[in-house]
């Protein structure tokens, strides 16, 4: 059995109450309808790049693909986040690699959450596993960049089933990532979804929270409640509950081996 299919067992041995997610292909692929907020389309979302090489490149490949869409676009900044820590920055997404050691996730997607409104993001890479041969290449790299971003834009996968047929997405689960490096036309169609519409104020680009509550410091050792695990045991969700309607949502993609 391999890690992912133990570490499924053991999560929702753990914790029963958790959500298991089917393996199937997705109609919708929006992440419980979360959003920033905005009164303008289309919004521009700063990525603070807090990255050392080579991830560089692949920030900037995941910037511009994800600024393919007609509602929103991307643009890299200087980070500010605390490098190992990548704590999060009110109103931005900073992205930061580092050697987190044999943890057994390759990324993390973690959104700060208002009712429905993202107001802060924070994306991170493992080099514990990327400096390994089997993630050492630019397929895995594209992808686990470009789908972490997508979360934080609100987006879930299409497809939770590593051996399904690739749909020529990130969003999409693989075992072969050459096919599934960018977003595909559905993502972009989600997006159009989920930003048809506009707010009475904005939490991209914003530099205070509604309350404070959800741009508390980064959260210190604890993911909170596991609230999902896909079948195949390769991804989970937890959520940690800020009060007042605010959380942290945590988006873990394990590694496979």
């Amino acid at each position: 059995m391999s890690r992912a299919p133990r570490r499924a067992v053991l999560l929702a041995a753990g914790l029963a109450v958790a959500l298991i997610v089917p393996t199937s292909v997705s109609a919708s692929n929006s992440w419980g309808g979360y959003h920033w907020a905005r009164t303008a389309n289309p919004f521009t979302l700063k990525l603070g790049d807090r990255l050392t090489d080579p991830w560089h490149s692949y920030l900037a490949t995941t910037s511009t693909d994800w600024s393919a869409s007609s509602v929103l676009d991307t643009v890299i900044v200087p980070g500010t986040a605390v490098k190992k820590l990548c704590s999060a920055s009110t109103g931005t997404v900073q992205v930061c690699n580092s050697k987190y050691g044999n943890s057994g996730w390759l990324g993390v997607a973690q959104v700060w959450i208002s009712g429905s409104h993202i107001t802060k993001g924070t994306v991170k890479v493992n080099d514990t596993y990327f400096q390994t041969s089997t993630y050492n290449t630019d397929a895995w790299r594209n992808l686990v960049m470009c789908q972490e971003v997508g979360h934080t834009l609100g987006l879930d996968h299409q497809d939770t089933n590593f051996s399904n047929p690739n749909l020529q997405t990130c969003m999409d689960y693989t075992n072969d990532p050459s096919t599934n490096q960018h977003p595909n036309q559905h993502d972009f169609d989600e997006l159009g979804l989920i930003y048809g519409h506009l707010d009475s104020t904005a939490t991209v680009g914003a530099t205070t929270g509604s309350n404070g509550r959800a741009d508390v410091p980064e959260v210190d050792g604890s993911w909170g409640r596991l609230v999902a695990v896909t079948s195949g045991g390769h991804e989970a969700v937890y959520s940690l509950d800020l009060g007042d309607g605010e959380q942290v949502i945590t988006y873990v993609l394990w590694a496979d081996r």
